[in-house]
């Protein structure tokens, strides 16, 4: 969880280098710091609208399409857990529970960029 904390607050700090750093070397492999920072943006500007002060909300294994799983970490921010449902919902992506490196992230319901190196949620 330290990973996928430490990786959404260098975003929400605007410090994208620190989390870019964070990501599994296929992801940098496919996404340039630049287009990074553009994707992650949105994150940054939610930041600013909630607060910087995030909490776990819910953390499990994805089981996409093709039967492959994927482990998570969901984060809300703080100023928003008196909503039933988090208005912005900051999901980060492992290979599996011995990652140490992101694999993907996204923000649900918030308005994102996508890109195939930065692959949204399935469901």
């Amino acid at each position: 969880m330290r990973v996928a904390r430490n990786f959404c607050l260098a975003i929400l700090r605007g410090e994208y280098a620190q989390a870019y750093a964070l990501l599994a070397p296929e992801v940098r492999t496919g996404l340039t710091p630049a287009r990074f920072q553009e994707v992650a943006q949105p994150l940054h500007e939610q930041g600013k609208r909630f607060g910087p002060t995030i909490d776990l909300y819910k953390l499990g294994v994805r089981i996409g399409d093709t039967d492959d799983s994927r482990f998570f970490y969901a984060f809300m921010f703080r100023s928003d857990t008196t909503a039933k449902v988090p208005k912005v919902q900051m999901d980060v992506t492992f290979r599996d529970s011995a990652a140490t490196q992101v694999l993907s992230f996204t923000l649900i319901p918030a308005p994102q960029r996508t890109s195939p190196a930065v692959a949204p949620r399935s469901n």
